[in-house]
């Protein structure tokens, strides 16, 4: 699950003005895209939507719902089809009792349940926060996507950058473009490649070339954007010899704004 994430923020952002054939301040897409992406993450909880987790030939669709503070994944489709009846209702009253459960729950016990849910959340995206500080960009092109007009940045290494966590030990190995929304700055796409080898400090584990994940963001309300696409690919070689690979593609939809968000 990737859950893997404003309002106010962006309506202070104004549209810089480009002469005829004028490069635009990449610092300033770069500043005003990463206020715009954190607010975008500090919104998610707010929102309940649809889940579609692909794996192999198979799918499965969940209703994600936030039931006191943290959120809950309720099986709503298998490869596309719709639970029968007697499913629907089993996992409905699984929803029912785990949330009786957690309003039963201790403070202390919400408290650590919170807590856990917004370290997963913060781990989640720490590569896409890290994206900003690991590259320098350059600006290619002005393009039409999905509807939005974007600046298209490229991005490679930054030298002397030092990940600050394991899961952005990555980020040197890698290089990517992001798509940028030339109204609200919004990431409309991001997209990155493992260029060389990278070994991850701790394990006895190398990450390879043939990596590479893509993000795609969406409008849902107001001037909130939430992730609408994640797909991944990673190719990894273990104590040397061993090779693994493994893949994700996951797709969000029908946001919703949710009754009882985080808290």
């Amino acid at each position: 699950m990737f859950l893997p994430l404003r309002s106010a923020f962006l309506t202070s952002l104004a549209l810089p003005f480009l002469a005829a054939g004028q490069k635009p301040d990449v610092s300033q897409i770069i500043q005003k895209s990463v206020t715009a992406n954190q607010a975008d993450f500090d919104a998610a909880p707010q929102f309940n939507f649809k889940e579609t987790d692909r794996q192999g030939k198979g799918s499965k669709t969940y209703q994600v719902t936030m039931i006191e503070g943290t959120p809950y994944n309720r099986l709503i489709a298998i490869n596309g089809k719709p639970l029968s009846k007697s499913q629907q209702e089993q996992e409905e009253q699984k929803q029912k009792q785990e949330t009786e459960r957690r309003r039963a729950e201790s403070a202390s016990d919400r408290r650590q349940r919170i807590a856990k849910y917004e370290k997963d959340r913060k781990r989640d995206h720490a590569m896409m926060e890290q994206l900003t500080k690991a590259f320098n960009f350059t600006y290619l092109s002005q393009r039409k996507v999905r509807g939005f007009n974007v600046w298209v940045l490229k991005a490679k290494p930054r030298p002397g950058y030092q990940p600050p966590n394991l899961e952005t030990q990555v980020l040197p190995g890698m290089q990517g473009q992001l798509w940028i929304d030339q109204k609200t700055y919004q990431w409309v796409k991001v997209t990155a490649q493992v260029i060389r080898p990278v070994s991850i400090e701790g394990f006895l584990a190398r990450v390879e070339p043939g990596t590479q994940f893509e993000m795609e963001m969406s409008p849902v309300e107001g001037n909130s954007w939430q992730i609408s696409h994640f797909s991944m690919r990673s190719k990894a070689r273990i104590l040397g010899v061993i090779n693994h690979g493994s893949a994700e593609d996951s797709t969000y939809f029908d946001y919703q704004r949710a009754a009882n968000p985080a808290q």
